[in-house]
């Protein structure tokens, strides 16, 4: 067990990235085409965050041409550069699923000040 604690800790971010239920983030990945490469940038809201440690993991929701988009993101993935903050979100639940059935203004998250 030690191995694998120790495996894991090599493995992650020095600084994990702070990213809350409900805010609303711009996530830079490192996407590769070929023998290029370019950092792509996905924002959205936070609508659910899942496990701990290593494979701790956050869905990011966005509205792309009036169809909704889902990604999920591992947070402590190389391919993952950073995780920018842009605004914080006020909820009471632990996973927003219930965005998905909502559109326009009923779809938006009060702000946190």
């Amino acid at each position: 067990m030690d191995l694998m604690k120790a495996f894991t800790e090599k493995q992650m971010k020095a600084e994990a990235p702070v990213a809350n239920v409900g805010d609303t983030v711009r996530v830079h990945v490192h996407i590769k085409e070929g023998n290029r490469e370019r950092i792509q940038v996905f924002e959205g809201t936070v609508i659910a965050k899942k496990h701990g440690g290593i494979e701790e993991s956050i869905t990011v929701r966005r509205i792309s041409y009036g169809v909704g988009v889902e990604k999920v993101f591992p947070l402590h993935a190389p391919s993952v550069e950073k995780i920018e903050l842009v605004r914080k979100g006020k909820v009471r639940r632990a996973k927003l699923y219930y965005l998905r059935d909502r559109v326009g203004k009923a779809a938006k998250v009060k702000e946190r000040i």
